[in-house]
């Protein structure tokens, strides 16, 4: 499987049943109505549009960026500058969509009004030539539209296109910032994102451009950590950021932390990037000042507010396993009619169960289970609500399945309260459940040890992915394998083979010989008829050497490629930690970090300080010194031959570094000269030097 396919991370099919249902629904009902499939309905109207376009000699001269025809066709008094094409679109549209600079140019002059005009097609509608512009990343042509009176601020594209669905690529009715986050060109997006704001600058307009939200209630800041976009995340907040002194070594800057932390505003990017489901949103977490903002918050106070819960925690199923060990019983009144019948006590009614000081002693006990109960749905119920159960149950960050398991436990806690007032049968059956339920939430904080919490994900991953696959194989299997013997054994007596006396037993019989856990059990004493050992044969050979083994290839591979984002799922289990702790704890236990910037003359916004020292660059250059030994070491290469190499400054993302390293990187590339004598010596950093036998 591609690394591509990881790089989202999907919840369970059952938790992804409702929405993949109510898709295939709605397609179903637009069949219905239409007569058509969506996809048939979107060919329809493109091919319309196609045979407009050329139709129309107006359209076909912006199409071709014609702008003298454009211009004696203006001057013909039948021609509609604004009319609409099968999309409605306008002239400009299809300029901007073939990005036509020069016709597009001549259009505005003629008809200002047109710049600003939508496509009103239910498919595209809101859409403006800015947006298409912004899509195709022209950059020329976004310059040529903002300085002509483009509207950057309230122009939102909602059409059945650029809605939240599978098959569309931008949704949440976007303004063009909120576009610029969906480009592949990272680049082109920061350059076009940085002369749309240079605009916004200089038309001072009210509420800043870039904290405009979207129809989520998501700026392009937080959408940008949604969907994973390290690079324009990281440029806005360099344009954010405040570089404050250079000293020695080390560099001073102050990071605005507006959007980023969770004190402020629930809906934060800290919120965004581990809800999430794509993998790239959680590399975020190690740019500044997003790391040390976590890595603050954790350490001073989220870890140790966590640790206790766990001592609490403990503590708490401690004394729900002691109620249940010492549970009210009393001998059973009757005698036993079935020589296997071994049972000797059974429960007592209630009005026995509260009557010594040990009684009273479990009471209180098994109140504080059923408060702790209530207690947990209360504080879980409103977390589903708010992030929705297809994340909150499907992804790993999150919690996942340990959600899933603590409010089973405490929804169990409650029947058996139910059960124990009405006396009535199944109490042990609900203790052993919630029980094991009990103690296995207990791993949900391990995420608060680095030693643990990267193995609890893996466990994770491999319950949820192989597992639940080894399974679906292996229960029908042994289902197809359990009938196939009862039609043997159902004809003979059950007391000469007790292990399949009925089929309840045989089935587990069958799937304790599929996992290999004992023999084949026949009693060679009395006759056998043959299909059943062929049939005992086959299982073993297809359900413990194939599956089995299957098993094992799936886990190891598993393995293999959880281990690559195993480390990154915990450090967002973390924050999700952390974002947890400040929901349910009151806000006088927490301490807001950073730095007033009113009382020292910025804005009234919180600052975080963050050091970097120059080595960082070093660091660079080593990876890039690392990589050229690694070409130059080949096995045929002739060491007689004396290469000379000057290595040139690497392509570098002016949003990824800041000025200083960026400069030192250059200064120390274009420094270094390396001459090998000997093609198979390495070159390597020591000391933050160049070292080898080569002349440097």
């Amino acid at each position: 499987m591609s690394s591509a396919e990881f790089n989202t991370t999907k919840p369970p099919l059952v938790l992804r049943a409702k929405q993949l249902m109510s898709e295939w629904w709605s397609e179903l009902v637009y069949r219905h109505s239409h007569k058509k499939d969506w996809q048939e309905v979107i060919d329809e109207a493109h091919l319309q549009q196609f045979q407009s376009i050329h139709q129309n000699p107006f359209f076909l001269a912006a199409k071709e960026n014609d702008v003298a025809s454009i211009k004696k066709l203006m001057i013909c008094p039948t021609t509609d500058i604004f009319e609409k094409g099968a999309l409605g679109e306008t002239a400009l549209h299809i300029a901007a969509l073939f990005n036509n600079v020069e016709a597009a140019v001549a259009l505005i002059e003629a008809a200002p009004d047109l710049i600003n005009e939508p496509i009103v097609s239910d498919f595209y509608k809101g859409e403006t030539a800015l947006h298409i512009a912004v899509l195709n990343e022209n950059m020329r042509l976004v310059q040529e539209l903002i300085h002509r009176g483009a509207d950057v601020f309230s122009t939102r594209a909602t059409g059945e296109c650029l809605r939240k669905k599978r098959r569309n690529l931008v949704y949440f009715g976007n303004t063009v910032l909120h576009i610029l986050i969906f480009q592949t060109n990272k680049i082109s997006s920061c350059h076009i994102y940085d002369l749309i704001m240079t605009y916004d600058m200089n038309e001072n307009s009210r509420i800043p451009l870039d904290l405009i939200q979207n129809d989520k209630g998501l700026t392009p800041f937080k959408l940008a950590a949604a969907e994973g976009n390290l690079e324009i995340f990281q440029y806005i907040v360099n344009k954010r950021r405040i570089n404050q002194c250079l000293l020695g070594p080390r560099s001073s800057c102050l990071y605005d932390l507006s959007e980023i932390d969770s004190w402020a505003e629930d809906n934060s990017v800290l919120e965004q990037i581990i809800c999430s489901k794509k993998r790239e949103a959680r590399t975020i977490l190690e740019i500044a000042p997003v790391k040390q903002l976590v890595k603050l918050k954790w350490m001073i106070y989220a870890r140790h507010y966590f640790r206790f819960l766990m001592l609490a925690y403990i503590l708490y199923i401690i004394i729900f396993t002691l109620c249940c060990i010492f549970r009210p019983l009393k001998l059973r009144p009757d005698n036993a009619t079935d020589p296997r019948d071994v049972l000797l006590y059974v429960k007592k009614d209630v009005q026995e169960s509260y009557i010594t000081y040990s009684d009273h002693l479990r009471l209180v006990g098994e109140m504080i289970s059923l408060i702790g109960a209530v207690v947990i749905l209360l504080l879980e119920i409103p977390d589903i609500l708010r992030v929705g159960p297809t994340k909150y149950f499907g992804q790993t960050v999150l919690g996942g399945p340990f959600h899933v398991i603590i409010i089973t436990y405490s929804c169990l806690l409650l029947i058996l309260f139910m059960l124990r007032i009405t006396n009535s049968k199944g109490e042990m059956e609900i203790m052993a459940y919630a029980l094991v339920l009990g103690w296995c939430n207990v791993l949900f904080f391990a995420r608060g040890f680095e030693m643990l919490g990267p193995y609890v994900v893996m466990v994770h991953k491999i319950m949820f992915s192989d597992m639940l696959r080894f399974i679906w194989l292996m229960t029908f299997t042994v289902i197809g394998f359990t009938a196939a013997l009862w039609m043997a054994y159902m004809t003979q007596d059950p007391s000469a083979d007790p292990q399949f006396g009925d089929f309840p037993t045989t089935f587990f019989v069958q799937f304790e010989l599929s996992l290999g856990l004992l023999d084949i059990p026949l009693n060679y004493s009395v006759w056998t008829p043959n299909i059943v050992k062929v049939l005992h044969a086959a299982l073993t050979i297809f359900g413990f050497l194939l599956i089995m083994n299957l098993l094992i290839a799936m886990l190891g591979d598993t393995q293999t490629r959880v281990a690559e984002e195993r480390d990154e799922i915990w450090r967002g289990q973390v924050v999700a930690t952390i974002l947890m702790l400040e929901r349910r704890l009151p806000r006088w236990m927490w301490t807001r970090f950073g730095i007033c910037g009113k009382q020292y003359g910025l804005e009234s916004k919180w600052y975080l300080r963050v050091e970097k020292s120059k080595m960082y660059a070093t660091k660079k250059l080593h990876h890039h010194v690392q990589a050229f030994n690694d070409e130059i070491i080949e096995p045929d290469s002739d060491k007689s031959c004396i290469e000379e190499m000057e290595t040139t400054k690497p392509p570098m993302n002016r949003s990824s570094f800041n000025a200083e390293s960026e400069d030192q990187c250059m200064n120390s590339s274009k420094s270094l000269k390396i001459i090998c004598k000997d093609s198979q010596v390495p070159v390597y950093l020591e000391n933050n030097e160049v070292v080898n036998e080569c002349d440097v």
